[in-house]
């Protein structure tokens, strides 16, 4: 069952909605080298509702791995507008194994693994957040 989405778009939120409904995550946002290099290394534990948003400079190639990642993870790899384009469930703890998200990603979820599925969250869900260009979001902030 998904949770209900706040109307308004805050920096420290994301949205999503698609054939599940509406959820909504608290996020940390990782927009710079440093921060998304830590990513979510070395964290026991996250809130049920909770994520790290990576927000890229424009749209690439997005690999991802587990290294120093304690906890499971889902990892959405989201395009320019906000489309989810690839959902990989469950990443392993410490895995140092490479996970290919595809190309053309400019945002990639991390959520506590199991929750894209236990809440219906598949490829092209969408999702709204203050970084998305408005002009272009599948779901705009002002919407």
């Amino acid at each position: 069952m998904a949770v209900p989405a706040f109307a308004e778009c805050r920096p420290g939120q994301v949205q999503l909605r698609g054939d599940f409904g509406t959820a909504a995550f608290s996020v940390e946002i990782a927009d710079d080298d440093g921060e998304r290099a830590q990513g979510l290394m070395h964290r026991e534990s996250m809130g049920r509702f909770a994520g790290m948003l990576f927000v890229f400079e424009r749209p690439q190639r997005a690999v991802f791995w587990m290294e120093n990642t304690l906890i499971p993870l889902d990892m959405l790899f989201i395009d320019a507008s906000g489309v989810v384009r690839h959902v990989h469930e469950n990443a392993v703890p410490m895995d140092r194994t490479p996970i290919d998200g595809g190309t053309d990603i400019q945002y990639v979820l991390e959520i506590n693994g199991g929750m894209a599925s236990r809440l219906g969250i598949e490829d092209g869900a969408e999702l709204r957040h203050p970084a998305i260009a408005a002009d272009g979001a599948a779901w705009p902030c002002d919407e």
